[in-house]
């Protein structure tokens, strides 16, 4: 099932949220401020996030726009869940790239549904489809890696960088996308952080670890015994 940030400084209600999902089947993070929040998804990012709009620190509109700015998190279902019940503050919601809202006080079994039914058109109830790429095998439900059928253990960094990989296999991807995508697109760390974590994956993928290809001054591509040098390209 997914993974699901609550973002919600009433504590009452953020209870009432956590033990409805996690009855549910979910894997629940609760975060009282939007700062927490922010730093937990340059960490991970979520499958969904429950926003709730008046926080502490700042709107929980602002934060929806900056998800929606952020490549690793422009696709994440957001439900606004808020007091407030004017139109205009919904349709604000709504134009800045929230999915849905719920109303408080509402039902958990409102909510529930609401959770289910944008976590099913994003395509995260079912889970992640595998991925397939010469020896690597990359298990989304289990998010789990195997080469050759062996098990191969990896940080959540790790994972991340060799899933886009795979998803882009035989094209080239820029340092700028790999970082912004993986990273977040506030990362403020050196460069070099992307290239010692491309040599540990090699080193762990083993001969595997071959297929991440160095294109120099531009970026990586992982290749496959199926793609030639003439069908390897650049994203434009």
């Amino acid at each position: 099932m997914g993974l699901i940030y609550v973002v919600e400084d009433d504590r009452d209600i953020s209870e009432i949220e956590s033990f409805a999902l996690k009855n549910s089947g979910y894997d629940v993070q609760v975060y009282e401020n939007g700062a927490g929040f922010c730093r937990a998804v340059r960490e991970r990012a979520p499958s969904l996030v429950l926003l709730d709009i008046m926080l502490p620190d700042g709107s929980g509109l602002a934060l929806v726009k900056k998800l929606r700015e952020d490549p690793r998190t422009k696709q994440v279902p957001i439900i606004l869940v808020t007091a407030k019940t004017t139109e205009l503050d919904k349709v604000r919601g709504l134009d800045l790239g929230a999915d849905d809202y719920i109303t408080k006080p509402f039902g958990v079994m409102e909510l529930i549904s609401r959770v289910r039914a944008l976590l099913r058109r994003s395509g995260e109830e079912q889970g992640e489809r595998s991925l397939s790429v010469g020896k690597i095998l990359l298990d989304g439900e289990r998010h789990a890696v195997y080469v050759d059928g062996v098990p191969c253990e990896l940080t959540y960094k790790e994972y991340e960088l060799l899933r886009l990989l795979m998803q882009r296999a035989g094209i080239v991807t820029t340092r700028e996308e790999i970082l912004n995508h993986v990273w977040g697109s506030d990362f403020q760390g050196e460069s070099r952080t992307l290239d010692m974590h491309i040599k540990t994956l090699r080193q762990k993928l083993g001969e595997a670890g071959g297929m991440i290809r160095t294109v120099r001054s531009v970026g990586y591509f992982l290749e496959n015994d199926g793609l030639k040098a003439e069908d390897v390209r650049q994203e434009r």
